[in-house]
């Protein structure tokens, strides 16, 4: 599938501290300790309404991943997926009368062209569930083989689940206790209630043909795979048996991330899956969580074309800190746009306050659990400085605009 255009990097001298990122799994923030090349899969979008600002907010924190491990000097090998066959998308497409592969194809573009004017670094691999079926029913038939799924007895839907007692790990990522897990299975796509199942956390794996629905010719039969494991193989195919950091928005914690690392654990025999389990808060409005459910959704597209600048977008949702569930008003976004004007305003100066000091505060900000109210923070604080003509370094207006672009990624 294809990604969105990259763009530029300003390479920043010197080096920062080690990025220090909250793990779920330990309930800590730890350092992260990649090698060479930092590994990282990040859960895309179900494209059926693209892409509204709690996408755009998840996204957003683990570009600032990708960007800092950037600047310590790692290649990052970023992976995204599209789940583009899903329940949600074929209730969608039914619902409006459309085609569900062109609606998918249709959010998937306007989601890339949103990402690329918020101006996220692109993933190596965008890869849609579709074209990698033929991968995720092969990991289905490994975990039929090896005794970690099975067939419930239905003789019309013999569908293949995963059995959660596989890896004696169950449950280790999200630390939720069995009726929290019941509960969300049931609101996020599981089906705890379905007959026949070993445990009713037992997770789909491969969905036999239903009438009227797309499916795919396989091993196991015609049918169509469940949502983890989706994710489960395109990450193992592509970033091997660990990955450095797992992330998404925290109303994937469970079941998603929990039964993705129980597949990937139950094929690999590695565990965990991933060094670190990170998630981005949920954006509100009005009081409530943003969701498509609820339909109280802000989109990126709709911002742009009211000639809102998506880098005031970007100011707006890094100005609270990631893991912060919070709420997106007018007012947030309209302190942004005057951030960003008084920012112009002093880069564009001929002198400035020194600026060296100023790219190693922001890097010990970002490195501690990406702390972008302090880093904003630590900018306006030269911004006043400058305004004031309290400088002499004709190289610092310049520095900054390069720290800026290159660790908050906004364009001055």
């Amino acid at each position: 599938m294809q990604t969105w255009a990259a763009v530029d990097i300003p390479v920043l001298a010197g080096e920062g501290p080690p990025l220090r990122l909250y793990d779920r799994a330990t309930d800590r923030v730890r350092p992260t300790a990649p090698g060479a090349t930092a590994t990282m899969y990040v859960c895309g979008i179900t494209p059926y309404d693209a892409t509204h600002l709690g996408h755009a907010a998840t996204y957003l924190a683990f570009d600032l991943v990708n960007r800092l491990w950037r600047d310590l000097g790692h290649d990052v090998h970023y992976v995204q997926n599209v789940t583009d066959i899903d329940d949600p998308l074929l209730e969608r497409a039914a619902r409006d009368q459309d085609d569900w592969v062109v609606l998918g194809m249709r959010e998937t573009a306007l989601f890339r062209e949103d990402m690329e004017a918020l101006r996220v670094l692109p993933p190596r691999h965008y890869i849609g569930a579709v074209e990698a079926m033929s991968e995720i029913a092969e990991l289905v038939e490994k975990l039929l083989a090896g005794g970690a799924a099975y067939r419930v007895d239905d003789p019309e839907y013999p569908d293949v689940y995963f059995d959660i007692t596989a890896t004696g790990r169950f449950g280790y990522e999200s630390r939720y206790d069995e009726e929290t897990m019941l509960r969300l299975a049931a609101e996020r796509g599981g089906d705890p209630e379905r007959p026949g199942k070993r445990h009713p956390l037992d997770p789909l794996l491969w969905r036999m043909a239903r009438e009227g629905e797309p499916s795919w010719e396989s091993a196991l039969g015609t049918g169509r795979p469940g949502w983890h494991i989706e994710c489960a193989a395109i990450a193992l195919n592509r970033l091997g048996p660990q990955i450095d950091l797992n992330g998404g928005g925290s109303d994937l914690i469970f079941p998603h991330h929990e039964c993705g690392a129980a597949h990937a654990e139950a094929l690999t025999g590695v565990a965990p899956f991933a060094r670190h389990y990170t998630h981005a808060g949920m954006i509100g409005l009005d009081g409530e969580k943003m969701s498509k459910s609820r339909g109280n959704l802000v989109f990126v597209s709709k911002l742009r074309a009211d000639g809102v600048d998506p880098n005031a977008v970007r100011a707006a949702l890094i100005s609270g800190h990631y893991r912060t569930d919070r709420e997106w008003t007018p007012q947030l976004l309209t302190e942004a746009e005057r951030r960003l004007a008084r920012w112009r305003e002093a880069v564009a100066l001929d002198t400035g306050p020194a600026a060296e000091d100023l790219v190693q505060r922001l890097r010990t900000h970002l490195a501690d659990d990406l702390d972008t109210p302090s880093a904003l923070a630590a900018v306006d604080a030269w911004v006043a400085e400058a305004l004031e003509r309290r400088g002499t370094d004709p190289a610092a207006p310049r520095l900054v605009r390069d720290a800026v672009d290159a660790l908050l990624g906004i364009a001055l």
